[in-house]
């Protein structure tokens, strides 16, 4: 296993790694790479910066002592993006999808706490559509778990196919009876790239976007999730101390656009799904466990 990369204070600078992450990597026609098992730490990161509460309006989060559930991950994803940017790691950067997210807040974190960050490469999976991978990150306070993640990554093999169709998908959607509406501005990708540091080029104009196939730019998968925490944490029946929130990324939602959030509640816990503005179709599906 290779020597993890650590951090103090600061985390590696944003820019050399954009542009690092442009360089086409090559892959040999027929290659099985492997994913290695790289790690980062980022030691004695603040939790409260000059753009806390810029991604707290971006998002729709109200002010409270502790950081939204989502902070976190925008703290770590230097270290992730000095991870896919590795010499060492063989798949191209631009072209991944994240497929799957999933969240535990063991205690609320609070604004101006300090953090150590562990992110690490793994769980290499060979699937139909192509290969899967995890970053998992987790946050300590003076040595203890407070908050940990794991994103599930995809990149798409050239002859692989996506066999779900979507009279499948719309056969089997659920409908829940609490809803709001949600805008996404054509704006809000760029709004939330300028916070989060995410600036990958399919968030942030039509034209870039049209260059990887999209006809219109669309929101970041974490924006959605982030503004989705933040609606439902301001609902009655709320409980956020400790839980963990997983959601399963769907289908994009473009700039500008309306989508329909919908919940309910068990007593365990809240499904929620993010649908698009005819409700026929999810952005993103997901379930929030009390713990």
């Amino acid at each position: 296993m290779p020597t993890p990369l650590i951090y103090r204070n600061r985390p590696p600078a944003l820019l050399p790694l954009f542009s690092k992450a442009l360089i086409p990597k090559r892959m040999n026609p027929g290659a099985q790479p492997t994913i290695p098992e790289l790690e980062a730490h980022l030691l004695g990161v603040a939790t409260v910066n000059e753009r806390l509460a810029e991604y707290s309006s971006v998002c729709g989060f109200s002010q409270h002592t502790s950081v939204p559930v989502t902070w976190p991950h925008i703290l770590a994803f230097p270290l992730h993006l000095k991870l896919l940017t590795e010499p060492d790691f063989p798949l191209p950067l631009l072209g991944l999808v994240h497929l799957r997210n999933t969240i535990t807040q063991h205690r609320p974190i609070g604004a101006g706490e300090t953090l150590d960050l562990t992110v690490r490469l793994g769980n290499q999976q060979e699937t139909a559509r192509g290969i899967e991978f995890d970053l998992t990150t987790e946050a300590r306070s003076a040595g203890t778990l407070a908050w940990q993640e794991t994103s599930t990554n995809l990149f798409r093999k050239p002859t692989s196919k996506d066999t779900t169709s979507g009279q499948k998908q719309a056969s089997e959607l659920q409908r829940f009876a609490q809803t709001l509406s949600i805008r996404a501005p054509e704006s809000i990708g760029r709004q939330y790239g300028a916070v989060s540091g995410d600036r990958n080029p399919i968030h942030l104009h039509a034209l870039t976007a049209r260059a990887f196939g999209f006809p219109r730019a669309i929101a970041h998968g974490m924006w959605s999730q982030a503004k989705i925490l933040a609606e439902l944490e301001q609902q009655e029946g709320w409980k956020g101390e400790s839980f963990t929130v997983s959601c399963q990324f769907k289908k994009p939602l473009f700039l500008p656009g309306v989508a329909t959030l919908e919940w309910q509640a068990d007593q365990s816990g809240w499904d929620y799904q993010l649908l698009n503005s005819k409700g026929d179709a999810p952005h993103l599906i997901g379930r929030v466990d009390w713990l």
